[in-house]
């Protein structure tokens, strides 16, 4: 099979080009007027862009155990509905959590023949379980997910000071990767924890010196052990100094951030719209334009998701309580058009995208076969007609429950087909029969 655009996502950049595919990955990456093969099927994707298939390395699917709030089958079949071919499960909101190998064997049987992408596992860091993740590691999950404060769900506790520097030295021996839900609980608590309808009262209760003092704190421990960290969906820009002095001494440090982070601003909610509650918070636009200079600098590494979805009973309160409300933006499968709308008003090209939403996230996990269109890589493909628009209507959502901060907002980008190792998996909206695979680090 050949794929021909006049618009081909590579790692060089963008230009015409044909993509021919054998055996479900790339064999060759020709000239746009290269001749085709004898009998080799042609699909003219005309001036619609080519891209790596996306890498979403920040899911919570929340199964087995909180099916209702999400699950494999509708989680990645939105997935693969907005472009991406790859993703990496959450250790929490599923009960068990994955936080031992045999918690790990349920959650890879709770999935398999479910999956309409490729899938793979984050280890949890939870007290008391330094001694299983060796074997996690050996069993396959890309890294290890540990939070500094109460990660909102009992049976996935946080780590004290002590016990993160008792994992991430034990991570150190075999060079795992510790990802850091980074909040200061102390500085948590002493903000001012109002209830009710005002999104200013929930947005003080989360202060950006919460991430900043934790963020300072895991650059220290990191830089000390030697150790490989990363944070997760950073929203506070005051600490991209910090992380930027960090990666010039050479800490081994990268940090993701969000869709939502990028694309939605605090002076637009409105109060009571639960719908817009996540942890940390969706912050000022003078905050937002900031978090685009670190992407466009590289102190920001990628973007990826953090889908935290739940039943709408928990996300949407009848009286608009913040403090009641699941925290947690569902955009799985409205990720690419709603980043690719912020970033070609910014002046950002289809490329920078793919770099930030396929290839940094793939490396970041060690897919050395994701996240390019290159010879040897596999046939991954999302194709974008980047100058359509479409308004969002949840119901035409493929989440579980369906709803969405994004509801109503006119996007550019649409999605209109993606491809996992050479097979199409979703066309103009319409998903075929799973075929994905369950990934670890050994068989990516």
């Amino acid at each position: 099979m050949v794929l021909r655009s006049t618009r081909v996502v590579t790692p060089e950049g963008e230009r015409p080009a044909a993509v021919a595919v054998s055996g479900g990955t790339i064999a060759a990456v020709w000239a746009y007027d290269a001749d085709v093969p004898e009998g080799a099927r042609l699909v003219d994707l005309g001036d619609d862009a080519l891209l790596p298939g996306l890498v979403d390395t920040h899911v919570h699917i929340n199964d087995p155990g909180r099916t209702e709030w999400e699950g494999f089958a509708s989680a990645t079949r939105a997935a693969a509905a907005g472009g991406i071919t790859t993703l990496v499960d959450m250790p929490l909101n599923s009960i068990p959590p994955t936080t031992t190998v045999e918690n790990l064997a349920v959650k890879q049987d709770t999935a398999r023949g479910k999956v309409h992408t490729d899938v793979g596992f984050w280890g949890g860091a939870v007290p008391g379980n330094v001694k299983d993740l060796q074997p996690l590691h050996d069993a396959g999950v890309f890294g290890f997910k540990c939070f500094l404060l109460h990660s909102g769900v009992d049976e996935f506790p946080q780590l004290s000071p002590e016990e993160l520097a008792d994992a991430l030295t034990e991570l150190s021996r075999f060079d795992g990767l510790l990802i850091v839900h980074a909040e200061d609980p102390q500085l948590i608590d002493g903000a001012p924890q109002r209830s009710g309808p005002h999104y200013a009262d929930f947005l003080a209760s989360r202060p950006r010196a919460a991430e900043n003092a934790a963020i300072e704190g895991l650059i220290t421990l990191a830089k000390r052990l030697n150790a490989r960290v990363h944070v997760l969906h950073l929203s506070s820009s005051d600490a991209l100094p910090l992380i930027a002095a960090a990666k010039r001494e050479g800490v081994k440090l990268t940090v993701e951030t969000c869709p939502h982070f990028l694309t939605l601003t605090a002076e637009e909610v409105p109060d009571g719209a639960t719908e817009f509650k996540c942890c940390p918070p969706i912050r000022e636009a003078a905050n937002q334009d900031a978090l685009w200079e670190g992407l466009a600098d590289g102190t920001i590494d990628c973007i990826v998701s953090d889908h935290s979805p739940s039943t709408i009973e928990l996300k949407v309160k009848e009286t608009g309580d913040f403090a009641a409300a699941w925290g947690g933006i569902s955009s799985l499968q409205l990720g690419l058009p709603a980043i690719w709308t912020e970033a070609r008003r910014r002046g950002h090209s289809v490329a920078d995208v793919a770099r930030w939403m396929s290839q940094a996230p793939a490396a970041l996990v060690g897919l050395s076969t994701k996240g390019a269109i290159a010879v040897g890589h596999d046939a991954d493909f999302a194709v974008l007609a980047p100058d359509e628009t479409f308004t969002v209507d949840p119901a035409e959502l493929y989440h579980r429950n369906r709803i969405t901060a994004y509801a109503g907002k006119t996007l550019h980008g649409v999605v209109r087909s993606t491809w996992l190792r050479g097979e199409l998996i979703a066309e103009n909206g319409v998903t075929n029969e799973p075929t994905g695979r369950l990934i670890t680090r050994e068989n990516a």
